[in-house]
């Protein structure tokens, strides 16, 4: 295959996964995804990360072709997930002196996946440097971005972050590698889904990763997933800056849980309204058909939410359940809200939407709408109160 030639004595030896059909084996991969790795083919030679397992199956051979019979000197392991690092055993089987580079956090983690004892790691700290030659790496530390044992490497010479999960994205490179080969408009969406889903709960470790990088000129960001950023590196750090602001865009996410639909003609009705007065970004989910990455990813997107569910054994749908939860954990801030529930026989949506939504830092802007049986528009009359203050 053609070497792609990230810069002086750098190469792209990534692959793209269109065969996985869930990321982590949680996530939805429509678009498949990307595995990102990179050569430093120097006076010294690194290997920065490995991809996953199988995914690539001419992998060492295409390193061995941009190393021409030379040794590998160091692999440099900047995160252990699998998607990353499990690889490490056939490149030491193939270069058995080869030297792993790696922060303390990554010591034990090394053990206990691929049998790799702290003796056989250089121990690399914040700020220390790794001279090639002619490249001069410079590691910085960013743990719980998002991983305890995260790690960027910054060469100082050609300014290049090799930013690990860090400005990544779902999507395979169809072709198209770096940033001014591609339509980022298609990727967009997919980093914030990746985003929002994968590094959002550890914003502010993100945040705190900037505060690290502030002032280091930047000309390439090499991340494990996704383009490369060669020609605009500004855009991702300016969307990365943004999300983990927890800055959004101005829109209503409805997503609703309904058995018989009911509950779904409630959020038809306060979408409707919602329309009238003018606002165009609104998106309405069936949580029980979209799969909360997708409703998580729009939520991280705007503004403002609207939940509402049916009642299912004295509590809320455990679709909406399974949203919620999630909600908890990833804790998207600045949110205005609003809620709402049907019941047949015994209530338990709502309330539990309610005791939800106390746990959650948001601003709820109106009182919330309940009706038994079937709606009519006397019993959605507190909608239009929601509609009027939501946005």
């Amino acid at each position: 295959m053609k070497k792609i030639v990230v810069s002086n004595k750098v190469y792209y030896v990534g692959t793209n996964d269109r065969k996985k059909s869930l990321f982590e084996n949680n996530w939805p991969l429509p678009n498949g995804v990307s595995y990102n790795s990179y050569v430093i083919a120097d006076q010294k030679c690194a290997l920065i990360d490995t991809l996953e397992f199988g995914s690539k199956d001419d992998y060492l051979e295409v390193i061995e072709d941009i190393l021409q019979g030379r040794e590998l000197d160091y692999l440099i392991v900047n995160h252990m997930e699998p998607d990353h690092s499990s690889m490490i055993g056939w490149i030491i089987r193939k270069h058995p002196n080869v030297k792993i580079v790696a922060n303390h956090k990554a010591f034990k983690m090394l053990d206990a996946f691929y049998g790799i004892p702290s003796e056989s790691i250089l121990e690399v700290k914040d700020g220390d440097e790794l001279n090639l030659g002619y490249h001069k790496l410079k590691f910085v530390l960013t743990p719980w971005v998002h991983w305890p044992e995260t790690m960027m490497t910054y060469d100082t010479t050609d300014q290049i972050l090799f930013s690990c999960d860090a400005f990544g994205s779902f999507g395979t490179l169809d072709g198209g590698i770096f940033d001014d080969e591609i339509n980022f408009s298609f990727y967009e969406d997919e980093m914030r889904r990746y985003y929002s889903n994968i590094v959002g709960k550890y914003s502010h470790m993100v945040q705190k990763a900037f505060a690290k990088l502030q002032g280091i000129p930047i000309k390439f960001i090499c991340p494990s997933h996704g383009p490369v950023w060669r020609s605009n590196p500004s855009k991702a750090i300016e969307l990365y800056d943004k999300w983990s602001r927890h800055e959004s865009e101005d829109g209503v996410v409805i997503v609703f849980a309904s058995m018989y639909g009911n509950t779904e003609k409630m959020a038809d009705y306060v979408a409707r309204l919602i329309s009238e007065r003018g606002v165009k970004n609104i998106r309405v989910y069936d949580v029980s058909k979209t799969h909360v990455s997708f409703i998580l990813n729009d939520i991280w997107k705007y503004k403002s939410v609207i939940l509402g569910s049916s009642a299912y054994n004295a509590g809320m749908h455990p679709m909406m359940q399974h949203l919620c939860n999630e909600l908890e954990v990833l804790n998207p801030k600045n949110k205005n809200y609003a809620l709402f529930g049907s019941y047949s026989w015994s209530g338990g949506g709502l309330k539990s939407l309610v005791a939800f939504a106390e746990k959650m830092e948001w601003i709820q802007t109106a009182s919330p709408v309940e009706l038994i049986g079937s709606p009519s528009e006397s019993k959605m009359e507190g909608f239009a109160q929601i509609a009027n203050t939501i946005i």
